[in-house]
């Protein structure tokens, strides 16, 4: 059987490196979807995940251009695994508290395989009870969290927020899915 990976682009400045993981979970066998908050967007652009995939990246929980379907209700369906990478304060406050605003958060909801988180931001905003709090009641909910880990953030410190190893991530997802 297939092993399916929904990848959960967010917007932060580790965007880019969710092309690696892709591309390392794609060579272990495993079939890959991704889907993009519009932040990420900005970081970096559909068109690379959809190169690396072969399939349409879905950004808008209202696009039905390609068809019929609802896109955030099947691509959550047919995960065996949803990763969120990076995962943003903001996405992982939002999956915590249940708000469905946007195509991400929107199919998290959706999904009822495992889930794997991996944020990535600030130091200040990691360590801050919030972002503490959210990240406990994910880990209560039985999800995987993945870092973050330590080194030089986008603000040019050397601290506790950078998104963990591709390849620590890789194994993380594999080990749920298997």
């Amino acid at each position: 059987m297939t092993k399916r990976a929904l990848i959960a682009v967010t917007g932060g400045i580790a965007a880019y490196k969710a092309a690696d993981v892709v591309s390392q979970l794609q060579k272990t066998g495993v079939e890959v979807n991704v889907i993009m908050t519009k932040n990420a967007c900005e970081f970096v652009t559909p068109l690379t995940f959809e190169a690396l995939t072969g399939k349409k990246v879905y950004t808008d929980t209202f696009d039905y251009s390609s068809d019929a379907t609802i896109k955030h209700i099947a691509l959550a369906q047919e995960a065996n695994v949803f990763v969120v990478v990076p995962a943003t304060a903001n996405v992982i406050a939002k999956m915590a508290h249940g708000i469905a605003d946007d195509m991400v958060t929107s199919t998290f909801l959706a999904a009822t395989c495992p889930v794997v988180v991996c944020p990535a931001m600030h130091a200040n905003m990691y360590a801050n009870a919030s972002t503490q709090a959210n990240l406990k009641t994910l880990e209560d909910h039985g999800m995987t969290i993945v870092g973050p880990g330590e080194g030089r953030l986008a603000s040019g410190e050397v601290a506790r927020g950078t998104l963990s190893p591709v390849d620590e991530i890789v194994s993380a997802v594999l080990k749920v899915i298997e």
